[in-house]
């Protein structure tokens, strides 16, 4: 179903914002704007703001955000046209029926073409497995302990032995082979044509947080090799940017989340009620997993397999997960290897009580330090309390350091005072590089200049976010840009669109409506982004000289990294000499207010 621009921001403006959200959330007047509990995370303090001005909402706590669609697709797991539907009925518009031609259908976004081939495999492979190709599977799944309920929830499927069966089910639907290869679903190659990319596998379907199906993941039925398969980078799958299980988990009214090391873990889990879990898919946890869990929680229990390769992905994920904000506690599953095997011998309730046991990460990167060490041996136990010394200097606060100290001290039976003058006699020894290398030699090398460069990006993120907030509350400040900074100064793709759609709309109007510009944006996690863009706070002063000054400050940092970017990809000495002329024009910089 299609509906022109002008029918969509119909329906949104003629439903107010706070009055639809209202409806679902207590929302109070605060200023110019009303705040109530986020129903998207699990909070105790009112973060979720709704702005009658700019027809927005925002958290400020998990980053949720958009306009009135966006509210309606998410709270009640909606499509866009299902969400016009609703919105249109209580607005008491009735929309028009336009069914899409053939040329429409060829020309729309290949994102959604995608994500319709997507599900279409799903269906099929669920289809295969409650045939009689599927006995197997299903008899692994039965083995597993894994009830219908289940398996229909996780939409669980099977992938025939024959290896091109799924390939001859999508051409009957019509898609073309470069689709077809741009899912990731269909090999193709010289020798055997096109075939399967999964074939004799349990098919565990990928979903991102909206319960779209993104990708894959395959079990083997029988020997076969590798044991797990999961599907290709594509342009729906990023699997260092996805979590399994995501889309169920940030919903549980848990104030944490669990994360495992594979689907079945995951499934095992939500089967036992443990509807918070995640796992990460077929690779190690990355930054970008730890920010996309600080959307929906402050606070990780991680249940990695108990063997040494499970405790090496622990201390890798700890670091990462840290430096995001979020606070991080191991689960112990010992004498078991992972949840699923633990919950099967010992229980529900049993896990329950290792979850609320769980140890803080820096005990446990304690007790992972201790193994290095032979504790019979003097010298090996003196060897070990000095490295947990060298290490108790991660904390800079002399308080959270001493509490460690007690804690490690009594764990291993010695003087909490002993242990404290080795860490001063350390702390006083060392030089500050010299810490902060015993800080970190326990953690991943590429940590650091990862979270550096981190640092540096979110530095002009920042400004960028600043000002387009600011060019919206304050539409006066577009003329005094005017000739100093334009959309083409935000280069970050996201950012770009919004500030061609703000300076557009100004140029047009004279004015921005914020809620309109979101329209523009289909995907819904670049929604938020762009949401976010128009709700970062503004921490300026009522003093004009320090509001002047934080605006020349904000428009230096961004119009200069423009042309740093610019510079890396200069084709002739006269565009070089256009962009030095410009550095320099910014030392004399200066914008009035």
């Amino acid at each position: 179903m299609y509906y022109p621009d002008d029918v969509v921001e119909e329906v949104r403006s003629r439903n107010n914002i706070v009055d639809v959200i209202g409806s679902y959330v207590r929302l109070q007047k605060k200023g110019n704007s009303y705040f109530g509990l986020c129903p998207f995370h699990n909070e105790k303090s009112p973060s979720f703001s709704v702005s009658t001005n700019k027809q927005m909402y925002y958290c400020f706590g998990c980053g949720a955000g958009g306009n009135v669609f966006t509210f309606v697709m998410e709270y009640e797991n909606q499509t866009f046209p299902e969400a016009m539907k609703t919105l249109a009925e209580r607005a008491g518009i009735t929309l028009p029926e336009m069914e899409l031609t053939e040329e429409q259908k060829a020309e729309k976004n290949k994102r959604q073409t995608l994500l319709e081939i997507n599900k279409l495999a799903a269906r099929y492979f669920y289809y295969q497995l409650g045939g009689d190709q599927g006995q197997q599977a299903r008899d692994y799944l039965e083995g597993r302990a894994l009830s219908k309920e289940t398996q229909v929830h996780f939409g669980l499927g099977y992938a025939s032995k024959y290896s091109n069966d799924l390939y001859l089910f999508l051409k009957k639907k019509g898609y073309s082979d470069q689709l077809l290869r741009e899912t990731g679903l269909i090999t193709f190659d010289e020798k055997r044509g096109a075939h399967d990319k999964f074939w004799n596998r349990v098919m565990f379907p990928i979903m991102d947080v909206n319960n779209k199906v993104i990708g894959f993941g395959g079990r083997v039925m029988g020997d076969g090799t590798p044991k797990y398969l999961n599907s290709p980078e594509t342009i729906l799958f990023d699997k260092s940017r996805n979590l399994y299980g995501l889309n169920y988990a940030r919903t549980s009214r848990k104030s944490y989340m669990i994360i495992c090391e594979g689907y079945m873990d995951v499934i095992a889990m939500h089967q036992a009620g443990f509807t918070n879990a995640v796992a990460s898919l077929g690779t190690a946890f990355t930054t970008q997993h730890s920010v996309l869990l600080k959307r929906y929680t402050q606070e990780v229990r991680l249940a990695y397999d108990s063997d040494g390769a499970g405790q090496k992905a622990a201390l890798r994920a700890i670091p990462i997960l840290k430096s995001a904000g979020i606070n991080v506690r191991v689960i112990h599953m010992d004498p078991y290897k992972d949840p699923d095997e633990f919950i099967k011998n010992l229980g529900v309730d049993a896990f329950q009580e290792r979850i609320d046991a769980a140890e803080s990460s820096f005990m446990f990167e304690i007790s992972v330090l201790e193994k290095n060490y032979k504790q019979s041996d003097p010298e090996g136990r003196a060897s070990f309390m000095k490295a947990a010394a060298r290490k108790l200097l991660e904390f800079p606060q002399e308080l959270e350091r001493n509490i460690y100290i007690d804690a490690i001290a009594g764990k291993y039976g010695i003087a909490s005072e002993a242990l404290r003058k080795m860490v001063n006699s350390f702390g006083a020894s060392m030089s500050r590089e010299q810490v902060e290398s015993a800080i970190y030699q326990q953690q991943e090398r590429e940590a650091a200049p990862v979270r550096k460069r981190q640092e540096k990006e979110d530095s002009v993120l920042t400004a960028q976010k600043l000002l387009l907030t600011w060019l919206i509350e304050e539409p006066s400040l577009f003329e005094k840009l005017d000739g100093i900074i334009c959309e083409e100064d935000f280069v970050e793709p996201v950012y770009h669109k919004a500030a061609a759609l703000v300076f557009d709309e100004y140029r047009q109007t004279g004015n921005v409506t914020p809620a309109r510009i979101l329209n523009q944006f289909e995907d819904v996690e670049e929604q938020k982004t762009a949401a976010s863009l128009f709700n970062t706070k503004l921490k300026t002063d009522d003093d004009p000289a320090i509001r002047e000054k934080a605006l020349n400050e904000t428009v230096l940092r961004i119009r200069r990294n423009s042309l740093d970017m610019a510079s890396r990809s200069v084709k002739s000495p006269d565009d070089l000499q256009r962009i030095i002329r410009e550095k320099a024009k910014l030392q004399k910089l200066h914008i009035s207010l």
